[in-house]
């Protein structure tokens, strides 16, 4: 049984996952996003219930997906990031075999549509560089629709503004979040939650 989304059949796997993630997001809006060994073992530690994962490879991706598991956390995988993955949709099918995150982030649609396809959460990352990427993003989502889009940098109050005011599509904020005062202006501008790899800022 499956239900439809506006662009897709989606599969009923995903409605849990984006139950769940909505609520912790709610619990504790700041995402720990970790670039190596040392900054998972801080965000495992740390208060965050999800975590990106920024680095890795198909030889160790099992391991690293694992350990947030274990401890409790939800996973998304920045496939882009992955060493021995390609740019295909094949390769979403084959993160998944190989170690079963909660989700999959990606700058590229087709992979984040592949995931949702597959009943993982996606989120596609883009970056404002200017007013033309913003234009291009928007446009973007009115033929697609991702379960969440990360916008980087994350310290454009007005921007983020201007993209919540036009999409109903949930935004996180990512890129340059560095304290306190970045993770309130950015969820006073409408993002359902922040990401950083700054341990400071997984302890707010």
């Amino acid at each position: 049984m499956v239900a439809f989304c506006s662009f897709f059949i989606y599969p009923k796997e995903v409605f849990p996952k984006l139950n769940k993630l909505h609520q912790q997001l709610l619990d504790s809006p700041v995402i720990a996003a970790v670039k190596d060994d040392v900054g998972l073992r801080g965000a495992l530690a740390s208060e965050c219930q999800v975590i990106f994962l920024l680095y890795g490879s198909i030889v160790n991706i099992e391991e690293l997906v694992q350990q947030i598991h274990r401890a409790g956390k939800t996973c998304f995988v920045h496939i882009d990031l992955m060493d021995g993955f390609s740019n295909r949709e094949a390769a979403v099918d084959g993160l998944v075999r190989i170690c079963h995150p909660d989700g999959v982030i990606s700058t590229r649609m087709p992979q984040v549509r592949r995931a949702q396809q597959l009943g993982l959460v996606g989120i596609l990352r883009a970056f404002l560089l200017d007013s033309m990427s913003v234009a291009t993003l928007l446009q973007q989502l009115e033929s697609s629709r991702p379960d969440y889009v990360e916008v980087l940098p994350g310290i454009l109050p007005t921007v983020i503004r201007e993209i919540t005011a036009k999409t109903t599509i949930p935004l996180i904020a990512g890129g340059l979040i560095r304290g306190k005062q970045d993770v309130i202006q950015a969820l006073q501008a409408g993002v359902t939650a922040v990401s950083s790899s700054s341990p400071q800022v997984w302890r707010l």
